[in-house]
């Protein structure tokens, strides 16, 4: 049974930081990563992380600013989050790959006041 435990979100002012983490569990991944979704708006990718190769994509909003990076020994995914805005406010969800199917954290919250 594949599992996926989240932890780090949180509220932070403006230019603060947070990290993410993301544990997984019960399969073996091909890709890791993180989507999210503020109020009122569709979920999207944040960053994303091939396992086998490493690579890594970010949306053009969170360059330069968001590092996502692997503990493959914990089989852990983190998200450090740096220079936060107020647009970044959202539920960041944790996703990992199999071949058969993606699979869902149960969100965390991420609210950065002005």
């Amino acid at each position: 049974q594949v599992k996926l435990a989240e932890s780090g979100g949180g509220v932070v002012q403006a230019g603060g930081s947070l990290r993410l983490s993301c544990a997984a569990s019960g399969s073996a991944f091909n890709a890791m990563g993180w989507y999210r979704q503020a109020p009122g708006k569709q979920r999207e990718l944040a960053a994303s992380m091939i396992t086998d190769g490493g690579s890594i994509s970010y949306a053009d909003a969170v360059k330069g600013r968001f590092t996502i990076s692997r503990d493959n020994a914990k089989n852990t995914v983190y998200l450090q989050m740096n220079s936060l805005k107020p647009e970044d406010t959202a539920v960041y969800y944790c996703y990992a790959r199999t071949s058969w199917r993606t699979h869902w954290g149960q969100g965390t919250q991420v609210t950065v006041s002005s």
